[in-house]
């Protein structure tokens, strides 16, 4: 996704807001800022606290609505990695998007590209005629650290 800057995502994120009649809330705006610069997804609990720790005064139930609306518009995805929260990250006009590595003991994730992959998914919907719309490819296991 290193083609992808923060800025053709978050300019991107304005102008369909704008189209579907939001005004320019500050909430948003400061959530959509700070997901444009993250390299995979977060919580709404962590989005909050990193604006909280930036200074800015956003309210938690305004963090919650903006990422709703964010999804529903699918600006942001929803990802369910099989821990406590979902984690939210931006959808990229351009398609470019990243796949998860959860470790199952320390619950770090991290973010992988493959292309190789990416060509086995496209071969398999045209194999067995479906229409691939979105996916996400998340790998449970254990990260280096927790291994050794």
């Amino acid at each position: 996704m290193a083609d992808v800057s923060h800025a053709q995502w978050a300019d991107h994120a304005q102008a369909r807001l704008a189209h579907a009649g939001f005004r320019r809330g500050g909430a948003r705006r400061a959530v959509i800022e700070l997901l444009g610069r993250q390299p995979c997804a977060l919580t709404a609990h962590e989005i909050d606290e990193r604006l909280r720790a930036q200074g800015r005064s956003v309210g938690r139930a305004s963090v919650y609505r903006a990422l709703e609306q964010l999804t529903d518009l699918h600006l942001v995805a929803r990802l369910e990695v099989g821990q406590d929260a979902a984690r939210y990250e931006p959808v990229h006009p351009s398609g470019a998007h990243h796949h998860h590595l959860v470790c199952d003991t320390c619950g770090r994730i991290t973010p992988f590209e493959d292309s190789a992959l990416e060509t086995a998914i496209d071969r398999l919907s045209r194999r067995v005629r479906f229409d691939v719309g979105d996916h996400d490819v998340v790998l449970h296991g254990s990260c280096e650290a927790c291994r050794n």
